[in-house]
């Protein structure tokens, strides 16, 4: 029984060692699995990875988690912002993101409600830097003595525009300025000149935002002044070198101010000579019309009466047409040695002007100006 019992038990043990056989897998079979499975489990943490960025990228991005608030430091580059009248909290504060001088608008304005909830800030022209942190910005919008009034003056510009601009800028009444246009002597202004033109000097300027309108002319004034120091320009002198100069600045490009210079000077020296001691600037004319423009009637041009016609009435015009530059005010007070007595401007887009020593010469240039003209429509008239 032992021996028969043995034997069905080898062959059930062989069949069942021959099921294993069937399966048993090779140690390269189960490397390869092993590989798969790693393979496997890699491809699945990477797609959950790539879904958890999307989700926070949308997430960040709806509530702003990644945009920056705030600069830290003390800023980097000078900048000059403006505030307009009427600008809300909200506007300055874009306009100071877009400039970036806030890293966030939204934080700006949440920092000047929590440190002023009941204030504003004042317009004017603030100096501040790019890169600042919210809070400093802040307190320099909102201490008072940094604000300021801008104001930019043009070459050219005549006084009755220079008020305007100086209005604009300030708030002030133009009546205010007007008023003040004949009281030379209150700005230290010669009785020769007939009002403040010609002393209101050109440039940018920042006025406080309390200033008056006779400080702000003063300042305008003083500028003038100190530019005919600079040109060692004696005070019997002023008149001559500024109402020259204003008529430079019409007449050419900072280039040929001097040259212009000499030929104007030329022609009041010589009153015998070709020109018979007339300057005959168009400029001076338009001055005293009231108008601006290049063209001129022929009836415009022997009109005496009008005190700064320069073609009727020999010599300087009664006073200055505009307000000289440094540079038109350095040629008039230097003028070129030269032998012209004639200029034209033949090209008004460029200012290329031409000079010549005799009517002859100078009117093959104003022709030279003419044909210009008619082929560039309305730029001459």
């Amino acid at each position: 029984m032992r021996n028969s019992s043995s034997a069905s038990d080898r062959d059930a043990t062989s069949n069942l060692a021959g099921s294993f056989e069937h399966h048993d897998v090779t140690p390269e079979q189960r490397k390869r699995r092993k590989v798969r499975s790693r393979a496997s489990l890699a491809t699945a943490v990477a797609l959950f990875v790539a879904a958890l960025v999307v989700v926070v990228a949308v997430l960040g991005s709806a509530f702003g988690l990644f945009e920056r608030k705030d600069y830290h430091g003390s800023g980097d580059q000078d900048v000059s912002f403006s505030v307009a009248d009427g600008s809300t909290t909200g506007q300055i504060a874009q306009d100071l993101q877009s400039q970036e001088i806030v890293a966030n608008a939204s934080y700006f304005v949440e920092k000047f409600q929590d440190r002023y909830p009941e204030d504003f800030i004042q317009p004017g022209t603030y100096e501040l830097k790019t890169h600042m942190p919210a809070d400093d910005v802040v307190s320099a919008l909102m201490e008072r003595d940094e604000a300021s009034h801008y104001a930019a003056i043009a070459k050219t510009q005549r006084m009755d525009d220079t008020f305007t601009t100086l209005s604009e800028a300030t708030g002030l009444d133009k009546s205010e300025f007007e008023k003040l246009s004949t009281e030379k002597a209150k700005f230290g202004v010669p009785d020769k000149f007939p009002n403040l033109e010609g002393w209101l000097h050109p440039g940018e300027y920042r006025f406080p935002l309390d200033a008056t309108a006779e400080q702000i002319i003063q300042e305008m004034v003083d500028r003038t002044k100190q530019t005919l120091k600079d040109n060692d320009v004696a005070e019997d002198k002023w008149f001559d070198v500024l109402t020259i100069g204003s008529i430079v600045e019409f007449e050419g490009t900072p280039k040929i101010y001097p040259a212009v210079a000499g030929a104007i000077e030329n022609r009041i020296n010589n009153p015998d000579g070709e020109t018979s001691g007339f300057i005959q600037s168009d400029a001076s004319v338009t001055y005293g019309l009231g108008k601006k423009t290049v063209h001129l009637t022929d009836e415009e041009k022997r009109d005496k009466s009008n005190p700064y016609n320069t073609y009727a009435n020999p010599g300087l015009p009664v006073g200055p047409i505009g307000s000289p530059s440094d540079e038109a005010i350095a040629a008039a007070a230097k003028p070129e040695k030269n032998d012209y007595y004639y200029w034209v401007t033949v090209n008004l887009d460029t200012g290329e002007t031409k000079f010549a020593k005799t009517y002859e010469e100078h009117q093959r240039y104003v022709e030279e100006y003419q044909k210009w003209c008619s082929d560039n429509d309305g730029k001459c008239s």
